[in-house]
């Protein structure tokens, strides 16, 4: 026996609706359950490729930073630490600053083309360092060393400048060096400048030099010198030894993102308590919308007890075109049913035009062309009499062609008499022979029969 229970309604037609349970009922525990597993599934999957994304997003920017003097690749400085070391020019790498000697006399690169050096720690340097070649678009940064100059953009140009007139004794020998990197803008006439790029008020100046009160900064914005793909071409490599080479000892200092020389970041200064509270705030909004997922189930279908009639289309129209008056349209569409009616009993197909079935029409009822086209087509329609008179004129040439279709042909050829002849009768007599040549008249019935 089926455990489904039914409901039975009976609607105004009379009939008996009869709903089952299971057809409109919710989700099974199968289904709720699969679903489930299926949610499960997404989570652990997402997770895995959001895990996944990181780890070589992290050993990517481990492998590709720019001017890491450790590394191989294109927009690595391997290169140029391996040739200041064979010209006597010892290379230590830090990423702290408290590595670098107070009042040392070595020359310090200052790699801060990553941004992320705190401005506290460039002002500490800048007054315990006296040679320092600072390489970073940071304004900040700039301002802390006591540069006055404005970060102006960056160029990817692969064009060589001259700078033979260049006030910087390593430019001027180096003779050219290529333009790529960063360029800077300055209002002050005592900064050094040289690697221009651009023309007249756009000039551009890749190469500054600027005599603070506690040493000489030299800002290196052309860092295809260091790179490894590119400080071969023109006097690269001549102006980067010429920078970094002219001591025994040079310090390349790289400030890190997660180290102690790193500027606050928005989370840093944020309270202790925000990422606890924003943790909570996440499980709430997983577990509001498991809430309200779990509340959207399948569409449910109900049979209404409900039945339409399919004439109500044609009344609801029919009142329509009684209400605004208009005779013509409603006679049109009779006219444009009884056509295809029409030609569907004279077997000609629904691509048949009007004129085709007139003239069909025409030939089996014996009338004029003109006469059918006058029912068919028509005119328009003035008052009600005329919509009765063509509706009736339709009707019967209608039957018409009906009958001459099923072989009366002389009775579709005329329409039907108002009042059919009379035909004498001979009465019988009581033996049932006639009586006489006394003449009656019988009337006949409509269609030709007695």
């Amino acid at each position: 026996m089926s455990s489904a229970t039914t409901s039975a309604r009976v609607g105004p037609s009379g009939r008996d609706t009869t709903t089952s349970a299971t057809e409109s009922g919710g989700p099974g525990p199968s289904d709720r359950g699969v679903r489930i597993v299926t949610w499960v599934v997404v989570v652990v999957v997402g997770l895995l490729l959001a895990a996944l994304t990181a780890a070589v997003g992290r050993d990517g920017r481990q492998r590709d930073v720019p001017l890491d003097p450790t590394s191989t690749s294109a927009s690595g400085s391997r290169a140029l630490v391996e040739v200041l070391g064979q010209q006597g020019t010892t290379v230590d790498v830090v990423h702290d600053a408290d590595a670098v000697e107070v009042g040392t006399d070595a020359t310090v690169l200052v790699d801060d083309s990553a941004g992320v050096l705190d401005r506290g720690v460039a002002r500490r340097l800048a007054r315990t360092v006296g040679d320092v070649v600072l390489v970073t678009d940071d304004p900040g940064v700039l301002e802390s060393f006591g540069v006055d100059a404005r970060p102006a953009g960056s160029t990817s140009s692969t064009r060589v400048a001259a700078t033979t007139t260049c006030p910087i004794p390593a430019a001027r020998a180096a003779g050219s060096v290529t333009v790529v990197g960063a360029t800077y803008d300055t209002d002050d006439a005592d900064v050094q400048r040289c690697a221009p790029s651009g023309s007249g008020a756009d000039t551009r100046w890749g190469l500054l030099r600027a005599d603070t009160e506690d040493g000489r900064v030299t800002v290196l914005g052309t860092t295809g010198v260091l790179r490894n793909d590119t400080v071969t071409r023109a006097g690269n490599a001549a102006l980067a030894l010429g920078l970094l080479g002219s001591g025994d000892r040079l310090i390349w200092y790289v400030p890190t993102p997660d180290g102690t020389d790193a500027a606050p970041s928005l989370g840093d200064l944020a309270p202790p308590w925000v990422p606890t509270a924003l943790a909570v705030l996440g499980l709430v909004a997983v577990a509001a919308a498991s809430w309200r997922g779990r509340r959207l189930g399948p569409l449910v279908v109900e049979r209404l007890p409900v039945v339409v009639r399919a004439a109500e289309t044609t009344e609801g129209r029919a009142r329509l075109y009684a209400r605004v008056r208009d005779r013509t349209h409603a006679l049109d569409t009779l006219r444009l049913a009884a056509l295809r009616r029409i030609g569907r009993s004279l077997g000609l197909p629904r691509s048949a035009h009007v004129d085709e079935v007139v003239r069909r029409a025409a030939a089996v009822t014996g009338r004029s062309a003109a006469e059918v086209g006058a029912v068919l087509v028509g005119g328009t329609t003035g008052d009600d009499r005329a919509l009765v008179e063509g509706a009736a004129a339709l009707d019967e040439l209608e039957h018409a062609v009906h009958r001459a279709r099923s072989g009366d042909v002389g009775r579709a050829s005329r329409p039907a008499p108002d009042e059919p002849p009379t035909r004498p009768t001979r009465p019988t007599g009581p033996t049932g022979s006639p009586a006489g040549p006394t003449t009656a008249t019988t009337r006949t019935r409509p269609g030709g029969r007695s």
